[in-house]
């Protein structure tokens, strides 16, 4: 019999929607609720265990309410709910002292529903002694700890409850800047390490820094072809990131780097989108709709990862033929040959992604790459 802990962070993920970047602390929450956020955090759990249903041999010990209680109970299962009092909203002092009462009840091993900030409290109680699985439902998730998607997190917790995975790897636990992402500025820190299943095609890598040595010529080849391609009677949709912001100087668009930009004739028409205004201009106009995306560095997410404001409904609108993925032939030698990836919170959205992706490298030159 495991014993395994389930912990949900209710407002992960509130803030990509809106644009906020994340939502570590107060008033950052109170600013995406008032800008229209919603809870989405539940959902990501509960399509964890709806997998893990009918599953013996597991204890499963997790949190009253929002911090996972409420997920069990939609899907009718058998759990043990942790005494205490619990604040609302839940703060990172809430995961740490539900931590603590499931370390004295012997949990085998901790998952958890969040993001970076998550992941940080977690680790800051629970260090290297008992193995976890982050389940992504942050806007921030640069961190090794989580799995792929949560579909992939069930089938690892599955097979760590059948007794398959019995090998683990410490992996880092990453954060950044919140209010410098806000300004267009990436500083990331690591801060620990946790101990996570060994599990190559379940969990994800840290993510990596853009590769300097190629971030001048290579690019500015990379964004002259591109913005060369680009048809003046669409309407495109600039996804984060360094790669594409290359393609934005170019332009001599003063763009995001770590959000949204719409683009049409070489004019930007929104910076910094969030959610509902990419929604409200995709309906308020009759042109033609596209993306431009770059993969993570090192984890090669193109979806569901910093760039949340590209919802399931907005993506299905604009098509698989009207993303066009952009990288540098080293960013994409650094995934050594890894598929890149979507965890848009939509199975079957993501299931109608999968397939093969051109991905434009230079002049002329695409590569065509697995997506998962």
């Amino acid at each position: 019999m495991k014993t395994v802990g389930f912990i949900v962070n209710p407002v992960a993920g509130m803030g990509g929607a809106v644009g906020l970047k994340g939502t570590d602390g107060p008033e950052i929450l109170e600013r995406a609720i008032a800008l229209g956020a919603v809870p989405k955090a539940k959902e990501r759990a509960i399509s964890v265990l709806r997998g893990l249903i009918d599953l013996n041999g597991v204890r499963w010990i997790t949190c009253p309410g929002p911090m996972g209680e409420e997920a069990f109970l939609s899907l009718g299962m058998d759990f043990e709910v942790l005494g205490g009092d619990f604040a609302i909203p839940t703060t990172g002092r809430d995961t740490a002292f539900a931590i603590e009462k499931m370390i004295e009840m012997n949990v085998d091993l901790l998952s958890f529903v969040g993001g970076d900030g998550t992941a940080r409290d977690v680790a800051s109680v629970i260090g290297d002694r008992i193995p976890v699985v982050g389940i992504p439902g942050g806007v921030k998730l640069h961190s090794a700890v989580f799995a792929k998607t949560p579909l992939k997190a069930g089938e690892i917790l599955e097979r760590y409850i059948r007794g398959r995975i019995d090998d683990f790897r410490l992996a880092e636990v990453m954060d950044i800047d919140e209010k410098a992402f806000r300004d267009g500025r990436l500083s990331a820190s690591l801060y620990g390490y946790m101990r996570v299943p060994v599990s190559p095609e379940g969990m994800q890598s840290k993510k990596s820094g853009r590769h300097r040595e190629s971030s001048s010529f290579r690019l500015k080849e990379l964004a002259c072809y591109v913005a060369s391609s680009m048809d003046e009677d669409v309407i495109y949709l600039l996804g984060s990131g360094s790669t594409v912001k290359g393609l934005s100087d170019y332009l001599g668009i003063d763009g995001t780097l770590l959000g949204v930009d719409a683009v049409i004739g070489g004019r930007m028409i929104g910076k910094d989108m969030t959610e509902e205004e990419i929604r409200k201009a995709i309906e308020a106009t009759s042109l033609r709709v596209a993306m431009i995306l770059s993969p993570i560095g090192g984890q090669g997410f193109l979806l569901g990862r910093g760039n949340q404001q590209l919802s399931p409904d907005i993506v299905r609108s604009v098509g698989k033929e009207g993303i066009s993925v952009i990288a540098t032939p080293e960013k994409m030698e650094a995934l050594f040959g890894k598929p890149l990836l979507v965890d848009t919170g939509d199975r079957e959205l993501d299931e109608d992604l999968k397939g093969f992706v051109s991905v434009i490298v230079g002049d002329s030159r695409e590569l065509i790459w697995p997506l998962e």
